[in-house]
């Protein structure tokens, strides 16, 4: 059975992270840092942004893979992709805007957390044959 719409999500969070990594490797060639973040702001919100992709993102997909597998909704599991890409993307430019509190982190998080819950409690509801 192909995963075409995980597929579609896993293929735009790789592009995502190469963004996120190349970010990393900007700051890194600017302040001369080439191991940690030598105490330079943008380059630890940089590795925050990447870090941040790589604790919540694998998890989402594959879960999202998973649903699929289970023929869950086409239209859910676009939802949650699209929450999560756009999550993830909203969270980084919030982070590379402000050192504190903005839109892009708040929404961010709002984002991936609701793909994350929502993906994980459709996958106990079918996971317990409730569906």
């Amino acid at each position: 059975m192909p995963f075409h719409v995980t597929v579609l999500y896993a293929g735009l969070s790789g592009l995502l992270v190469l963004v996120l990594a190349g970010a990393v490797m900007r700051q890194r060639l600017r302040s001369g840092v080439q191991f940690g973040s030598g105490g330079v702001a943008e380059l630890e919100r940089a590795q925050r942004a990447l870090g941040n992709w790589s604790e919540y993102a694998p998890l989402v997909l594959i879960l999202m893979g998973l649903l699929e597998a289970q023929r869950t909704s086409i239209y859910l599991l676009h939802a949650l992709g699209i929450a999560l890409v756009l999550g993830r993307a909203l969270h980084a430019w919030g982070l590379w805007s402000s050192p504190g509190r903005s839109f892009g982190r708040s929404a961010g998080m709002a984002l991936t957390w609701l793909a994350l819950l929502v993906a994980s409690a459709v996958a106990v509801v079918v996971g317990l044959g409730l569906r």
